[in-house]
C-alpha cells in the first residue's frame, strides 16, 4: 500500500534540505522564499534492521524494503487559506497526502532568513496551523449548513451530524486542528467525509542547529505543542543529515560516532512516518525474494494478502505463520517448525508485527 507524507512548513525552515537528505534528492534548496513551487515526491527507504537478520538466515536474491512517499510542499504563509503567496496550490498538494510532516524550525542563524524576521516555533506552528484551520473552517460551515438546514426538517442522521460539525465549527473557529479532538467510532465517520486537513496525522520535525538536540526552549515549546494534540516530535539537525546523506557508509558511521548518535535522525523520521498512519510490517521470504509489505494494524491475514495481490484476498485459503524473534531465533522456518513455532492461521488472524507469512489461496 502506497504512503504519502507531505512535508511542510514555513519558508526558509529546512523543508527542501530534510526532503534532500531523506530522499537522496537534489532540489534546490537556497536561503529565499517559496524555493519548492510544485511539490517534490521521492520515496525514502524504511530502515529496518530486521531484514539484514533474515537475510542471513535465507539468502535471498533479492531484499525489498518498504518505502514512504514524502512530498515536499511549497512553504505556507500568513493568509495562505485566502490564496496569498502559493496558497491555493499548497493547501490542494496537503489534501493529496496521507499524513503532514511539519518542519518547524528551532535554531537561531543570522545568515539563514526567516519569513517573519524572528525565530519562533510557537507563532511558526500557529501561522501554519491557523491557515489549515481557516480552510477547514469554510469546509465545515459549508457543511454544517447543509445539515442545519435537513434537520429542521426532522432528519435525525443530520440532526446527529449538526452536533458533531458544530463541535468542529468552534474548534477550528480558534485556529486549533481537528486532530486534538477525541471521536466515537460515529463521530469519527462524519469527520473523515470532510478530509479535513486538520486532521491528518502530523508529526513535527524540530530543526536544530548542530548541538541542539537537547536543552534547546525552542524544541521544549514546540514539545509541548505536540503533546497538546497528540502528534509525534522528531529532533533533527538538517544540516547534519544534509551531509550524511553525500557521504560513504564508513564516513556516515564514523561522523555519527563524532557526534554520539548511533543512526541519522533522518531514520526516525521515516520511521514516525510508518508509525503515524497506524501501520505495521510483515515479511514474505524465499531464495528468491525478501521482501517487508505493509498493512494497516487490525489487518486480517486476507487483507495483509490482498495487499500483495487482490487474487490472494479472494482466493485465501490459510497463512502459515512464524513470529520474527522465533524465527531468528531458530534459524528458520524449519527450525522454527521444528520448535512447534510455525503456525497455520484462518480467515479471522490478525497480522501482528514482523510476522514470517507465507499465504496459501486457490484461485
Amino acid at each position: 500500500m502506497g504512503i504519502k507524507c507531505g512535508i511542510v512548513g514555513l519558508p526558509n525552515v529546512g523543508k527542501s534540505t530534510i526532503f534532500n537528505a531523506l530522499t537522496d534528492g537534489k532540489i534546490a534548496a537556497e536561503n529565499y522564499p517559496f524555493t519548492t513551487i510544485d511539490p517534490n515526491i521521492a520515496a525514502a527507504l524504511i530502515p529496518d534492521q530486521r531484514l539484514d537478520a533474515i537475510a542471513q538466515i535465507v539468502k535471498p536474491k533479492r531484499i525489498v524494503p518498504n518505502v514512504v512517499e514524502f512530498v515536499d510542499i511549497a512553504g505556507l504563509v500568513a493568509g495562505a487559506s485566502n490564496g496569498e503567496g502559493l496558497g491555493n496550490r499548497f493547501l490542494s498538494h496537503i489534501r493529496e497526502t496521507d499524513a503532514i510532516a511539519h518542519v518547524v524550525r528551532c535554531f537561531a542563524d543570522d545568515r539563514v532568513v526567516h519569513v517573519d524576521g524572528r525565530v519562533d516555533p510557537v507563532s511558526d506552528v500557529a501561522t501554519i496551523n491557523t491557515e489549515l484551520a481557516l480552510a477547514d473552517l469554510e469546509t465545515v460551515t459549508r457543511s454544517l449548513d447543509k445539515q442545519i438546514r435537513r434537520a429542521r426538517s426532522g432528519d435525525k442522521v443530520a440532526s446527529s451530524a449538526a452536533a458533531v460539525l458544530e463541535r468542529l465549527h468552534a474548534q477550528l473557529a480558534e485556529g486549533d486542528p481537528v486532530r486534538a479532538l477525541g471521536f466515537t467510532y460515529a463521530e469519527r465517520s462524519i469527520v473523515d467525509e470532510l478530509f479535513l486537513l486538520t486532521s491528518k496525522p502530523t508529526m513535527y520535525i524540530a530543526n536544530v542547529s548542530e548541538g541542539g538536540w537537547e536543552e534547546n526552549p525552542m524544541v521544549d515549546s514546540l514539545r509541548e505543542i505536540a503533546a497538546s494534540e497528540g502528534s509525534g516530535l522528531v529532533v533533527i539537525c538538517g544540516a547534519l543529515e544534509s551531509e550524511l546523506a553525500t557521504l560513504e557508509t564508513s564516513d556516515r558511521a564514523e561522523m555519527l560516532g563524532e557526534y554520539g548518535l548511533s543512526e541519522p535522525g533522518l531514520h526516525n523520521v521515516v520511521r514516525a512516518a510508518f508509525d503515524l498512519l497506524g501501520l505495521l510490517t510483515y515479511f514474505t521470504a524465499s531464495e528468491k525474494e525478501l521482501r517487508a509489505w505493509t498493512v494497516r494494524r487490525g489487518a486480517t491475514a486476507p487483507q495483509a494478502a490482498g495487499v500483495i495481490h487482490t487474487d490472494f484476498e479472494r482466493g485465501f485459503v490459510k497463512a502459515e505463520v512464524i513470529a520474527y524473534d522465533d524465527f531468528i531465533a531458530f534459524s528458520g522456518e524449519a527450525g522454527a517448525k521444528d520448535a512447534g513455532k510455525w503456525r497455520i492461521e484462518g480467515k479471522e488472524y490478525i497480522v501482528t508485527e514482523g510476522d514470517m507469512i507465507r499465504f496459501r489461496f486457490a484461485l
